[in-house]
């Protein structure tokens, strides 16, 4: 039975490893549009120069997600589909692929179509991703496979380090008060995700050390044990990631951990030195 597992691209990934027999993975991209260019977010965007057409460009620069129809198009793939999308509250993603589902189905009803809104983005979506891979290799049936993906995200936790918070005070997700003076003070803030999928900001220093302090902590006071895999995206900011890894390998050193730089849409909101952590 073919499975297409398709994500939008706030996932990171660029293409899942190893695919079990009968496994398609595909990404539905977000465009961000800065003046009268638009960037798709696929393997082929080069950040930088989107993230330096943003610096330059006197204005407000925007995102859409994928249509129903480029969701649409890879549910036509196969007999067993999981759709992967970035918090409903952050974006139109999983709207766009719960009408793409009734699209399909109402010509190919037979077909199985799972959504999941993740109410995160980064990591939540890729470990969902490498997870249904396995089970799908495992012969798990698709509701086994359905459960155990959102059983899995609903355990997940995310936490956002940022510097820069233009982006995001443009687009309401704080306020533009605080992303002024969070800039200009050089702070460095932490945010997490709600139960409803938004994020919440909890925790502010300066200097990037102090951050990634209370990063291991939260990550201890969340009960994480070394057996979840961790995910660090960043933008532009390796150096943060790789002591990050070190602290997390002191604690927990059997943790697996994936280090990637962001992709089109996680750098448009996580900006410059931002990074992003689920485990």
């Amino acid at each position: 039975m073919a499975w297409m597992i398709v994500s939008d691209t706030s996932c990171e990934i660029r293409e899942l490893p190893a695919p079990a027999p009968g496994v398609q993975f595909a990404l539905a991209p977000f465009k961000i549009r800065v003046g009268s260019r638009e960037y798709v977010d696929l393997p082929t965007l080069n950040v930088g120069q989107m993230l330096q057409a943003m610096t330059d460009f006197n204005g407000a620069s925007t995102t859409a997600c994928p249509s129903p129809e480029e969701w649409a198009e890879y549910f036509l793939q196969a007999d067993n589909v999981l759709a992967l999308t970035i918090s409903h509250n952050l974006s139109g993603s999983y709207n766009a692929a719960l009408s793409a589902r009734e699209m399909v189905l109402e010509d190919y009803p037979e077909k199985k179509i799972f959504i999941l809104d993740t109410l995160s983005c980064a990591g939540a979506l890729a470990g969902a991703a490498k997870l249904a891979n396995r089970l799908i290799g495992e012969g798990k049936s698709f509701a086994e496979v359905c459960a155990a993906v959102q059983q899995f995200n609903d355990e997940g936790h995310i936490l956002f380090a940022l510097a820069s918070f233009e982006n995001l005070a443009k687009a309401g997700r704080v306020s533009k008060v605080v992303g002024f003076i969070a800039g200009r003070l050089n702070m460095r803030v932490l945010g997490r995700r709600t139960p409803d999928g938004k994020i919440d900001f909890f925790f502010k220093t300066r200097g990037e050390t102090r951050v990634l302090a209370k990063i291991l902590e939260q990550m201890n006071e969340d009960g994480y044990d070394g057996t979840r895999p961790v995910q660090i995206s960043h933008c532009d900011n390796q150096n943060a990631c790789d002591l990050l890894e070190h602290g997390i390998h002191a604690k927990w050193p059997a943790a697996d951990i994936t280090i990637l730089p962001c992709s089109g849409l996680c750098s448009f909101y996580a900006q410059d030195q931002g990074i992003i952590i689920t485990y």
